[in-house]
């Protein structure tokens, strides 16, 4: 049987700054570039890994055989992020995670070598990288997540592939310069069009049997703008580039980049039509395949574009980046360090949000020898409950000034869920009008704590709306 792709899913932040809004703020110092379209930002408490379980949540309701995560800005460097998204997806320990970085190529990358081993996996990427107040960086960046679930009778079969290596350095990032230093851009397009991405894409299509005027959609990484329009000149390719929409919508989200501009295509295409997905960094992933179904998760992917609530504050933007270092005063001035037998002991109960059933269908969140049900007087085992899955209503709310939060207000209060379970726990996705009593609301992965000095952070579920407002809404 062949295997190709099966799912998809994608995942953007709420928060969208209008690039509009900073070139006001900028234009005194001529920095204002680009002018157009929204960036994605993620919230304090998001990255990487929260970012990637919500994109890969709804591909995983079957365990993979393997899950390959793939970023060049996750939080830890010697500790795999995959071992965390089996944990917080509540997938079995014994599944096999790879996690693969150094490229914006390495989301492309992990797909293809998925597809050639002829296994069903999941390939998430994501990221969340630091970049340079006033460098085009800054806004042009988006922070996302994209996955994609290979099978075998794909509803996307790959058809054709080929990849060049190269040591080609458009931009680079380093330990000792950690944000983007990139390139003159007249040099990248000339030298990325010619000697990579041309070769790539009819090398691609020459092994998959068709001219490239055949191919109806297009998700390529441009290196630079106007890219992909110098190819498909060359190529007489009509096929629009569906990473350019993204581009102008959310931002350029790196390794995400090309599954997310992906998952549009295959939701635009119908069966027949062949799509070609181009990865760039350090050389080219260039892949054809052949739609022959409807891809389950195409057709919402797209919609991501269209939600969002607009930041209207330059400096909340700032601060949100870490482009600026608020002095928080004394309420800042506490440490939060988790201990690793903690984590080794209730570590996969957390991150998983899994609580117990009682023998009388109580459902109780963390859970404990003896169930804190008064009709129980001694202890007995709880049935495992998973309540990240779960929908529930708010019970109670506070908005909190006072207690430190790095993107105030600090909302918390009593969540009922469906199954019984009431929970204290964080809100975030604040709605315009702020959180209420009996608003529904559903389950986020998001950092709970961090500690700065130490470099550690700790994962935590929190409550977010179930509905996300339309941009220009409010």
């Amino acid at each position: 049987m062949e295997i190709g792709i099966a799912a998809v899913g994608g995942y953007l932040p709420m928060l969208r700054l209008d690039r509009k809004l900073a070139a006001r703020e900028l234009a005194w110092s001529g920095l204002a570039m680009p002018r157009t379209g929204f960036r994605a930002v993620a919230g304090w408490d998001e990255d990487p890994v929260t970012m990637a379980v919500e994109a890969s949540r709804a591909l995983v309701a079957m365990p993979p055989r393997a899950l390959r995560f793939a970023s060049t800005s996750a939080y830890f460097t010697d500790r795999a992020q995959g071992a965390l998204l089996v944990d917080a997806l509540a997938l079995p320990p014994s599944l096999r995670t790879t996690d693969l970085a150094n490229s914006r190529r390495a989301g492309t990358a992990a797909l293809l070598d998925a597809l050639l081993s002829g296994h069903d996996e999941v390939i998430v990427a994501a990221e969340k990288r630091d970049t340079q107040p006033g460098s085009a960086a800054h806004l042009a960046y988006g922070d996302g997540a994209a996955a994609i679930r290979t099978g075998k009778d794909p509803a996307a079969r790959l058809a054709g592939h080929a990849s060049l290596t190269s040591d080609f350095i458009d931009r680079y990032t380093s330990r000792d310069h950690p944000t983007p230093y990139a390139y003159e851009e007249r040099f990248v397009r000339d030298t990325a069009v010619k000697k990579l991405l041309l070769p790539a894409i009819e090398a691609a299509c020459a092994a998959a049997g068709i001219t490239a005027e055949q191919i109806a959609h297009a998700a390529c990484v441009e290196p630079v703008a106007n890219c992909w329009k110098t190819v498909a000149k060359r190529l007489r390719c009509a096929a629009p580039n569906h990473c350019e929409a993204l581009s102008n919508a959310a931002g350029d989200l790196g390794a995400a980049h090309p599954l997310f501009g992906l998952g549009i295509a295959l939701g635009a295409a119908k069966p027949g039509d062949f799509v070609l997905l181009v990865g760039f960094g350090s050389g080219v992933d260039a892949l054809v395949f052949e739609v022959t179904a409807m891809v389950p998760g195409a057709g919402e992917i797209a919609t991501l574009l269209t939600e969002g609530e607009v930041i209207r504050d330059f400096v909340r933007f700032l601060n949100l980046t870490g482009a600026v270092s608020l002095d928080w005063g004394m309420r800042a001035e506490f440490e939060q360090k988790a201990q690793a037998t903690v984590l080794e002991r209730v570590g996969r109960d957390t991150i998983g949000f899994i609580g117990g059933r009682d023998s009388t269908g109580n459902v109780q969140f963390p859970k404990s020898a003896i169930p804190v049900n008064p009709t129980i007087e001694g202890p007995e085992p709880l049935e495992d409950v998973r309540l990240a899955d779960e929908q529930a209503s708010i019970v109670s709310v506070t908005a909190d000034r006072l207690n430190f939060s790095p993107d105030p207000p600090f909302d918390f209060g009593l969540v009922q869920f469906d199954n019984g379970a009431r929970v204290l726990m964080e809100m975030v996705d604040r709605p315009s009008g702020g959180f209420k009593v009996a608003d529904r609301v559903r389950m986020c992965l998001r950092i709970k704590a961090q500690n700065v000095r130490l470099g550690f952070r700790t994962y935590f579920w929190k409550a977010a709306p179930v509905a996300r407002p339309r941009l220009g809404e409010g």
